[in-house]
């Protein structure tokens, strides 16, 4: 194994240890030699910047940030930006791995970055958060660009955050320069078709998983574990395909609701109670058991490392789609695999927001915003291709739907590696 970024307390989950091991074990699987395998999981830079930020109180206190490039065979660095008390060098690595393989498996033209701030955004005044964003963007500026590497929302990050970073590194260059990042505002140079892009592509990936399993979709019930950015349009893209959502889980609990959840009036409780728990009829559920809630799908749409084996042996549903990244560890892998539990996995699941990202920067590269009907058909077409091309190279490979989806990304980033070669 290549040794990690950092090393992680034994017995801990452990991010990056889990997708080097999963890069390798595609890898062997592929017949590429070692010294490839290595080149593919060994990230390509890692920054770690001190963050001081001025307080209202006037005292200053330090952050810390990251910004890593996993690989750039295919092209610039792509991936998010999260605020995040638990944020580390592993988490990062991790995340900017996973970028690299998602980013070859909806084969665009990106290589995969991550990058973090190590804070606990609620306990900041909007002008400590501006400024903490500018600070760290001064920091990563020369690391990135809309030919280097390329930053996006993510955990506790926005379009305002995205909005501030460009502005940030425009004035560094003294003159505009809109694709440094994506998930922006429209009066910026964001796109039609940006918010909500992940679900969708997670929603579609779970409809063209139920056609190829020749099930219909007004007979699913799907349980959600998450109601944010992403878990949140999903309770309306899968209930206006029919689906039943009779589950929904938050930070602040979790609730059954055996006839399905009305997307809207979900919608307002949450606007009001800022929490699913309370929604009118639903049972309130312990978190521990949220997932054994009887249902045919279960979508964790939160946090990583969620779905461990204890998770995974009590699963009710036949079917997950991962719409976090990274939700499983390496155990729950292989325990829903024992149980026959087809994963898409997060690699190819939630690959609509980059793919959302990609269609912004060509536009902000253009100078033409395209209109939200040729977006959204244009990232469905790019999430069904994919799909397709996994689930028929899991025929040639005989592995299971995300041992199948690491190697498509890993063939295709070694092949980029391959034929542009070793300098010096």
């Amino acid at each position: 194994m290549v040794t990690q970024p950092n090393e992680a307390s034994l017995g801990e989950f452990n991010p990056w240890l889990r997708v080097s091991s999963l890069i390798e074990t595609a890898g062997k699987l592929l017949g590429l030699n070692d010294g490839m395998i290595k080149r593919i999981i060994t990230p390509e830079r890692i920054l770690e910047v001190a963050v001081p930020v001025r307080m209202d109180s006037g005292n200053v206190e330090m952050y810390t940030g990251w910004r890593i490039q996993h690989d750039t065979s295919r092209g610039p660095g792509k991936g998010g930006i999260r605020f995040h008390q638990s944020v580390n060098t592993d988490e990062i690595a991790a995340l900017s791995a996973d970028m690299s393989i998602k980013c070859a498996v909806v084969n665009i033209p990106y290589g995969g970055a991550k990058g973090g701030v190590r804070v606990d955004p609620t306990t900041l005044s909007r002008g400590e958060l501006e400024r903490l964003t500018r600070r760290y963007a001064f920091s990563i500026g020369p690391m990135i660009g809309p030919d280097r590497d390329i930053p996006a929302p993510d955990i506790n990050t926005d379009a305002q955050v995205m909005s501030w970073i460009m502005d940030t590194v425009s004035m560094m260059h003294g003159h505009n320069i809109s694709g440094v990042v994506t998930g922006k505002p429209l009066a910026i140079g964001g796109t039609l078709g940006h918010a909500g892009a992940t679900s969708l592509g997670v929603t579609i990936c779970t409809a063209a998983i139920l056609q190829r399993m020749g099930r219909l979709s007004n007979e699913q019930r799907v349980i959600i574990q998450g109601y944010g950015k992403v878990g949140a349009p999903l309770v309306k893209l899968m209930s206006d395909r029919g689906m039943k959502v009779v589950g929904v889980a938050d930070v602040k609990g979790a609730i059954h609701v055996p006839g399905g959840v009305n997307p809207h009036v979900l919608a307002k409780h949450f606007a009001e109670a800022g929490t699913v728990v309370g929604y009118p009829g639903a049972d309130l559920v312990d978190s521990d058991q949220f997932w054994t809630i009887p249902s045919d799908i279960a979508v964790p749409a939160a946090l990583g490392g969620v779905i461990t084996d204890k998770i995974a042996e009590t699963m009710a549903a036949s079917i997950m789609i991962e719409a976090a990244n990274g939700p499983t560890t390496g155990e729950g892998a292989a325990v829903l695999s024992s149980r026959n539990i087809p994963v898409v996995p997060d690699v190819l699941a939630n690959a609509g927001g980059v793919v959302a990202s990609y269609f912004e920067w060509a536009q902000d590269l253009q100078g033409f915003m395209w209109e939200s009907e040729l977006f959204q058909q244009r990232l469905e077409k790019t999430m069904h291709e994919a799909f397709n091309h996994v689930w028929n190279r899991q025929k040639e490979l005989k592995v299971n739907l995300r041992d199948t989806a690491i190697a498509v990304g890993v063939e295709r980033i070694a092949e980029a590696t391959e034929v542009r070669g070793l300098f010096p």
